[in-house]
């Protein structure tokens, strides 16, 4: 059967092969606690600066898609990617020096900021009511990939190594990648050409203007919908850096933090997927779909945090890096790799639940391209304090308080979803009213 290109799936396709090779890329420095280094301390600062400025162009980064569209948004921002791996080469051979790693990260935050409102557009307005987890799914697990291939890499590199950072050779390799992802963002078509399965259109909105889009952006902080969910926004990637930094780095040598990552990323796929049966299941309702999508979350997140509470016990102290564990060591490994694995999916679940939420608030792309914009600057947000906590507080503080943040965004979240109308008919008429209001602040509802 002959490929459509302008096809819904093909988008969200190739928009996952663009960041299987820089996002996921990324992922996989990060997933190695410490950028890959034995010494967290620059990469810790050099996300602090990568994330604070992710705050605002995450925030922007909607405004800025919907001028500017998303090919050259994506093959701009991509090549950051490749700009912050490199600063790592740099680092290998002047460790003193962290300037150029934290510039780069700072960098970094702008474009992944734009990137990532791109690909949330593309994710969460191409797709159909009945298609909407697949599609998630879908890009997630090609995402995923990118982090399955970059653990792959200091695996199979730093086999037979001693060292407890990453060699220049395997900084290489993802600058390479990162550069292909970048060049892929060309790729993509124009959103006004893409169909969906059914021949509508995906662009439902009229043009814009930066004095509007700065407006909307405004808009997104009075809107009681958008407040609700800041508290899942805030948390949704703040426990990598203790999963990152305190479990992978904190407790194994640098082959077996690659050997982790294989999995903890393959997890995310299996994750994304199975909660796509749920959320796409024509059995139950919309809403009843988001509570039973939102018990699973629940159940998953609190197990997880209570073997990460046994696994600090069993380790209070950490492990020096001299005797950290080798994955060969089957007796001390397995169960902290396991529970490392399962964090990985956790992550799959909770993320995968929280772009479901969104892309049921409303029809309209370019509401969607600043709903995602909203949910990847306030993520940010969280992830700049997580990244600190790091530095000032101990490991057990940082458990404590990723467990907290999470039992704070349940009820927001479980609002939400209860104020998310049943059917695809009500968003259409919801919508199409909306576009006629001439007092947009009063837009504080929630739309299907």
């Amino acid at each position: 059967m002959a490929i459509n290109y302008y096809s819904a799936l093909t988008q969200v396709v190739l928009v996952g092969f663009v960041c299987f090779l820089c996002p996921g890329m990324f992922n996989a420095v990060s997933g190695l606690g410490g950028g890959g280094q034995l010494d967290t301390t620059a990469a810790n600062n050099a996300s602090t600066a990568l994330y604070s400025t992710f705050i605002v162009f995450g925030v922007a980064g909607g405004g800025i898609v919907n001028l500017c569209g998303v090919r050259w948004t994506i093959f701009v921002s991509g090549f950051t990617y490749a700009l912050y791996s490199a600063s790592y080469i740099f680092l290998n051979h002047h460790p003193r020096d962290p300037s150029f790693t934290i510039a780069s990260g700072a960098l970094l935050g702008a474009g992944a900021g734009v990137l990532w409102a791109a690909q949330g557009l593309i994710m969460t307005s191409y797709s159909r009511e009945e298609e909407k987890g697949r599609f998630i799914a879908i890009f997630w697990t090609i995402f995923n990939l990118g982090g399955v291939l970059g653990g792959i890499l200091p695996f199979a590199i730093n086999y037979n190594s001693d060292k407890d950072s990453l060699s220049d050779g395997v900084y290489i390799a993802f600058v390479v990648l990162e550069c292909l992802g970048a060049c892929m963002g060309l790729t993509l078509a124009p959103p006004a050409k893409v169909k969906r399965l059914d021949g509508t259109s995906v662009v439902l909105a009229e043009s814009t203007s930066p004095a509007r889009e700065a407006v909307e952006i405004v808009k997104l902080f009075l809107n009681p919908t958008m407040l609700a969910l800041l508290p899942m926004c805030f948390t949704s990637n703040f426990f990598y850096t203790y999963q990152f930094n305190r479990i992978n780095a904190g407790l194994f040598n640098i082959r077996t933090r690659g050997f982790n990552n294989i999995f903890y990323w393959g997890s995310q796929m299996v994750g994304s997927c199975l909660i796509s049966l749920l959320l796409d299941t024509p059995r139950f309702k919309r809403k009843v779909r988001g509570f039973l999508a939102f018990a699973v979350v629940f159940v998953f997140f609190n197990s997880i945090w209570g073997g990460s509470l046994a696994l600090h016990n069993k380790y209070p102290q950490g492990i020096e890096p001299g005797s950290r564990i080798d994955f060969k060591e089957s007796s001390k490994a397995s169960g902290a790799i396991v529970l490392y694995v399962l964090c990985g999916a956790s992550d799959a679940l909770f993320q995968s639940l929280a772009y479901w939420i969104i892309a049921s608030l409303t029809r309209d792309n370019q509401k969607l391209s600043r709903y995602v914009g909203f949910y990847k600057g306030i993520q940010s947000l969280g992830s700049t304090v997580a990244w600190q906590l790091d530095i000032k507080v101990s490991p057990l503080t940082q458990l404590i308080t990723n467990w907290a943040l999470f039992g704070g965004s349940v009820i927001p979240m479980l609002w939400v979803i209860w104020s998310i109308k049943d059917h695809e008919e009500a968003a259409v008429k919801a919508d199409d009213a909306e576009l006629s209001e001439k007092d947009a602040l009063t837009d504080v509802s929630v739309n299907a």
